[in-house]
């Protein structure tokens, strides 16, 4: 409980500090893309990529759009292959450690994201604590940190070759999950990297069933698939009976629309709920207003968005 405090009085403070460049986005998004374009460019300007494109001699968005040719992933999966390979400085600074398998649109082929520590530390993880302190931001009596919040992630398997590893992005984020994050979560990080589904699901029901949730974060269609697990490990007619004090869902993946009243039913009362829009190339939007089916493009986690013609591809 004084970890779960000390916790709150700091990233409340955080709050403040990041409502403020939350705003400041909004207010001036042009001028704060156009710093994200020019700081990509500016640390990969000597990667093997960069040195192609001349990212040195880029000045303006009209010289990118100009030297830098729109690719499809098969243009640019040689590259890929190559840092997956080991190899540094191929389109980033340094050694990509990890890359997300994404089931692939085009013939079925699976394809590899590159995920580097920065797009973890400034992305992902970033986008993580703004979804709480927007959470909190718009509802000043939450009790979010005093009780833990559920997690359910896909397929938590991670394989490696030539020193880099590869899985599902889920399975990457919870390797590198700071300390803090593990002391606020369920289930713990063994159980929530096991690999068979089925073992995973009665391991995760068997963990949590007896902790203090208060909030759940997860695809809708798999989420409703534990809770229903855990109405059936425990006996108790909703979900309310099991986790008295939960109080919100972050979603993502999917549409919630179908899932809205099943969810009403299964948990036995409303309870909030907030969306967000995460892939395994970035995290890119989160509801920021509550009860709306809107999400705010986030300007300023690394992300250049070059908005286009559609018949740009013929």
């Amino acid at each position: 409980m004084a970890f779960n405090s000390i916790l709150n009085k700091i990233f409340n403070l955080f709050i403040l500090r990041r409502m403020k460049g939350i705003n400041q986005f909004i207010e001036h998004p042009i001028e704060t893309q156009q710093r994200v374009l020019f700081s990509l460019l500016s640390q990969a300007k000597n990667t093997e990529y960069g040195k192609l494109h001349r990212f040195e001699e880029i000045k303006s968005y009209e010289d990118f759009n100009k030297q830098v040719p729109i690719v499809s992933y098969e243009d640019f999966e040689p590259f890929i292959e190559k840092a997956r390979q080991g190899n540094s400085d191929v389109f980033w600074p340094g050694k990509i450690k990890h890359f997300a398998k994404s089931s692939g649109t085009t013939n079925a082929k699976s394809k590899f994201i590159p995920i580097s520590d920065e797009s973890l530390q400034n992305c992902h993880y970033k986008a993580g604590k703004d979804l709480l302190a927007i959470y909190i931001n718009n509802h000043k009596d939450s009790n979010l940190f005093k009780f833990k919040n559920l997690r359910l992630g896909g397929s938590a398997e991670l394989y490696e070759s030539f020193g880099t590893k590869f899985g599902d992005l889920s399975a990457i984020l919870i390797e590198n999950l700071p300390f803090w994050v593990e002391r606020t979560t369920t289930p713990s990080r063994e159980v929530s990297l096991m690999s068979e589904w089925e073992t995973k699901l009665k391991a995760i029901v068997s963990e949590v069933k007896n902790k203090n949730v208060g909030s759940l974060t997860g695809v809708p269609s798999w989420m409703m698939v534990l809770l229903q697990r855990v109405l059936k490990g425990t006996g108790k007619k909703s979900i309310s009976e099991v986790w008295p004090n939960l109080e919100v869902f972050f979603h993502g993946g999917i549409s919630f629309v179908p899932y809205r009243e099943q969810y009403k039913q299964l948990i036995g009362r409303d309870i909030r709920y907030y969306e967000i829009y995460n892939a395994s190339e970035g995290f890119f939007g989160i509801q920021d207003r509550f009860g709306s089916d809107e999400m705010l493009l986030m300007l300023d986690y690394g992300i250049f968005y070059e908005f286009i013609p559609m018949d740009t591809f013929g």
